[in-house]
């Protein structure tokens, strides 16, 4: 256990496959594979290539329960109630597909991510509902504060509430467990976008009160791409037609439920990414991750704050482990971030987003085990350059 704890930064990074000339500062994005685990999905393949057939009709299956009763337990939910999915999107257009009727409104935030936002946009306009992006305001103060924003948007035809856990522009961690209790006692459906949180914050599911969770796996826990879950509360199975009608809509020889045939069995597919979750779990504890999980979450509160004091603007939420995790945003004075993006990758060798919300402009940076503060150091000292070298931004005033 001595031996887990003291692992360098660099040791660290050694355990991935990542480009040792970049620093790699969006992990947020798409996450990334540890070779370890890299090797394991390979092997599902191999195994899967040795004997098509009876791995996709006999092994196949009964791997992919056990990956699931592992990723329930870690996540705190029934394997009954999980479904694999390829992403969070995938998911939310199953639930937008079959949860609307005419003249509901989905209330949710305006900090959503693009692809959500464009999913119940172009549902909504399907079948004559509402997507209500209520305004957020930042920095947020408080979470009694941000609650009192959110439900003002809710009205006598709202009957949805769709919410981040953590969004993708602001890094931000949002109450979601008091928004749950509240929409349960006004008898509203409840989705969760956790796609962040899997393996960044403790979740459990069963105590969040939520209809419908979704996450992604191949980010913080670090899965293959591809894998993520959607949650479904068992009052709500039943209702979710599949987005794929495939041979377990029909199921000759059933053995689940029909939540399960139909949306698990959708066609031919390389579902090796799923059967990986037992190997990502087994990483995670071999190394002991979350305790060097807790330094990556302190050094994020240090160095966002001087990212923030550096670009002159104010941190979005106040500096507390109630807000922040593993990311960290901080607004950028800036009309051109595809090429502030690109120049930091280029000319400085750095990954990270810089990413457009609305009206305002986002550098988000991650912290992960392998990442050094001076990497961040390094970030601050590229954008000195480029501001005193370039017009693409300029330093605002707090």
């Amino acid at each position: 256990m001595i031996e887990k704890m003291t692992k360098t930064a660099k040791e660290i990074r050694k355990l991935f496959l990542l480009d040792d000339s970049i620093s790699f500062l969006n992990f947020g994005s798409f996450g990334a594979c540890p070779l370890p685990i890299f090797e394991d999905l390979i092997k599902w393949q191999g195994l899967l290539e040795k004997e098509p057939v009876r791995f996709i009709v006999e092994y196949g299956p009964k791997f992919l329960e056990e990956s699931k009763v592992a990723l329930g337990n870690y996540i705190g939910a029934s394997a009954s109630d999980l479904i694999f999915v390829p992403n969070p999107t995938f998911a939310i257009n199953i639930l937008a597909k079959n949860l609307l009727h005419q003249d509901d409104e989905v209330l949710t935030t305006d900090l959503e991510y693009g692809a959500m936002d464009y999913t119940w946009q172009y549902h909504c306009g399907q079948v004559g509902a509402s997507y209500i992006r209520q305004p957020i305001s930042l920095p947020l103060t408080s979470k009694a504060k941000f609650i009192e924003e959110f439900w003002r948007g809710c009205t006598p035809k709202t009957r949805i509430v769709f919410i981040s856990q953590m969004t993708s522009s602001t890094g931000l961690i949002f109450p979601v467990e008091d928004i749950c209790a509240e929409a349960k006692r006004r008898g509203l459906i409840t989705i969760v976008d956790g796609a962040h949180i899997p393996g960044h914050i403790p979740l459990t599911i069963s105590s969040m009160q939520a209809d419908f969770y979704t996450g992604a796996c191949h980010k913080w826990m670090m899965a293959p791409k591809g894998c993520s879950f959607l949650y479904a509360a068992k009052e709500f199975q039943d209702s979710l037609d599949p987005l794929i009608i495939s041979w377990g809509f029909k199921s000759t020889n059933p053995h689940a439920s029909p939540f399960q045939e139909y949306h698990q069995y959708n066609g031919t597919r390389d579902f090796s990414a799923y059967l990986c979750i037992p190997a990502v779990l087994n990483f995670r504890e071999e190394h002991n991750w979350d305790v060097l999980l807790e330094k990556c979450r302190t050094s994020v509160l240090k160095k966002g704050a001087e990212l923030s004091d550096f670009l002159g603007t104010q941190p979005l939420a106040p500096l507390r482990s109630e807000f922040y995790g593993q990311l960290y945003s901080a607004e950028i004075q800036t009309s051109y971030p595809e090429k502030l993006q690109r120049i930091l990758f280029t000319n400085h060798g750095i990954e990270i987003p810089v990413m457009q919300h609305g009206k305002q402009c986002y550098i988000r940076f991650s912290f992960q085990p392998f990442n050094r503060e001076e990497e961040i150091d390094k970030l601050i000292s590229a954008l000195e350059e480029i501001r005193t070298t370039t017009d693409l931004w300029v330093k605002a005033n707090v």
